[in-house]
């Protein structure tokens, strides 16, 4: 066999196997195992939420029930339970979610890219504001809200507008913890994408005569956007997601105040056992806004995690 036939045979082969090639299959049905596993909860709160009580207890939880045991009533009952919550943790979650991200950019910016005597000592400070949990913080918080400062007893005069309500108080007092709290974990998210800027191009601006202010507006934040989009899915999640704080302050699921979380944590339970298709019903109902934020944004939370 002349050389240039071994090379039509090895061709050949090679075309042969690219019809059949075990490495990608096998990539390919482990992609799909792994949707399947991280998908299977999903569709089985889903199934569970649209069973009448007796095929809860006749069909496994991920079997899809029959005609005589599918209802929505579990969907009805749990939006209607649900709706007052909703409204109140999107009352402080999307402005302390907004307020989350400017402050932490440009503390950000002041602790990266402008240099100033104790900075490192600062940003210290910012980094131990993360690990602080949750839990060390419940009675200050309480403490603090309750004796120091009444928002609801300061803001007493507004209460008698028709648009403002009472229970707004404490809604503001949720938002100003939440912000508090997630200043240092935006700071440190913005900090690493700072970083990978051209500090050329800033000095650029400098010599131009261009303010540390004027600096920010006009390259570090149009520059921030993909940034700016990671912060927001992170922290509106956390958020809208937080339990902890909204028992402290608000201590009641039956409270004009009451959080989404809070009402959720209550929901379906009975003398008689709990209620599996209105808990399920009512998570994914709650789930949604998270899910439609991440929708709105992945382009740039793709973005910016590259980044």
């Amino acid at each position: 066999m002349t050389a240039a036939d071994a090379g039509t045979a090895d061709s050949g082969a090679r075309e042969a196997s690219d019809g059949f090639d075990p490495w990608r299959i096998g990539l390919y049905a482990a992609l799909v195992g792994l949707l399947l596993f991280y998908l299977a909860p999903i569709e089985t709160g889903l199934v569970t939420s649209l069973k009448t009580d007796g095929a809860v207890v006749e069909t496994l939880p991920y079997v899809p029930p029959g005609l005589d045991g599918f209802t929505l009533a579990s969907w009805a009952t749990a939006l209607d339970a649900l709706v007052r919550g909703m409204v109140n943790s999107l009352l402080f979650t999307i402005p302390a979610t907004i307020l989350c991200a400017i402050f932490g950019s440009t503390a950000a910016y002041g602790l990266t890219l402008v240099d100033w005597r104790g900075q490192i000592g600062v940003l210290v400070l910012f980094i131990a504001g993360i690990f602080i949990p949750y839990q060390a913080v419940i009675v200050p918080i309480s403490r603090f809200w309750s004796n120091y400062v009444d928002l609801v007893g300061l803001l007493s005069p507004l209460w008698g507008l028709p648009v403002l309500k009472p229970h707004w108080g404490t809604l503001l007092e949720l938002m100003i913890t939440h912000v508090a709290y997630g200043i240092p974990i935006a700071t440190l998210l913005f900090r690493s994408h700072y970083q990978t800027i051209s500090t050329e191009m800033l000095e650029a601006a400098r010599l131009d005569g261009a303010s540390v202010t004027k600096i920010y507006y006009r390259i570090v934040l149009p520059l921030s956007r993909p940034m700016f989009a990671v912060v927001l899915i992170f922290q509106f999640t956390q958020i809208w997601n937080e339990f902890l704080f909204s028992l402290t302050l608000v201590s009641s699921a039956s409270s004009p105040a009451a959080s989404v979380t809070l009402i959720l944590s209550g929901i379906g339970e009975a003398q008689s056992g709990l209620d599996f298709p209105l808990r399920m019903a009512a998570a994914l109902i709650a789930a949604i806004p998270t899910i439609l934020v991440y929708v709105l944004f992945t382009d740039e939370f793709a973005e910016g995690v590259r980044t």
